[in-house]
C-alpha cells in the first residue's frame, strides 16, 4: 500500500500543484483583456495542454524514480525546483500581475527545465523525452509572456 501511495504521489503531484495554482489564480486571470502577440492560441487550449504536460511530467519522474530511486537526489531537487518555479509563474503573472518579473521568471523556468531534461537524459532517456512537449510549450509561453509584456 505504501508503494502504491508513493508511486501515485510521483504521478499526480504535478497535477495537484497545477490544480492548486489554478484555484488560487482563477479570479485574477485577465488573459482575454490583454493585447496578445501573433500566434496566441485560444485560452481553452491552455488547461488541456497543461493537463497533458503535468501528466507527462509525473510519468517521467515516476519512471526515473522506479529505475534509479536511490541515485537521483540531485535530479529530484532540480525537478521540484522547476515545478516550484512553474507554479510561481502563474501567481506572478496572473495574481500579482508583475508582467516584467514574469518575463524574467519564465526565462529562469526555461533554464531549469532544459537542465532537468539534461539530467534526466543521463539517467533515463524516456524520462527526458517525456518532457520534450513541456519544454516546447514553455518556450512558446516565453514568447507569449514577453510579447504580452511589450504589448501591454
Amino acid at each position: 500500500m505504501k508503494k502504491i501511495l508513493k508511486n501515485g504521489f510521483y504521478l499526480l503531484f504535478p497535477l495537484i500543484i497545477g490544480g492548486i495554482v489554478s484555484l488560487l489564480i482563477a479570479n485574477s486571470i485577465d488573459y482575454n483583456e490583454l493585447i496578445k502577440p501573433p500566434l496566441t492560441p485560444p485560452s481553452i487550449l491552455f488547461p488541456i495542454a497543461w493537463t497533458i504536460i503535468y501528466l507527462l511530467m509525473g510519468i517521467s519522474f515516476y519512471l526515473l524514480n522506479t529505475k534509479y530511486k536511490d541515485d537521483i537526489t540531485y535530479e529530484s531537487i532540480i525537478y521540484y525546483i522547476q515545478l516550484f518555479i512553474n507554479a510561481m509563474w502563474s501567481i506572478i503573472f496572473f495574481l500579482l500581475k508583475w508582467r516584467f518579473i514574469s518575463c524574467i521568471w519564465i526565462l529562469l523556468l526555461d533554464i531549469f527545465v532544459i537542465y532537468m531534461i539534461y539530467l534526466f537524459y543521463r539517467k533515463c532517456k524516456i524520462s527526458a523525452y517525456l518532457n520534450t512537449f513541456y519544454l516546447l510549450w514553455i518556450l512558446f509561453a516565453t514568447y507569449l509572456t514577453i510579447g504580452i509584456f511589450i504589448l501591454n
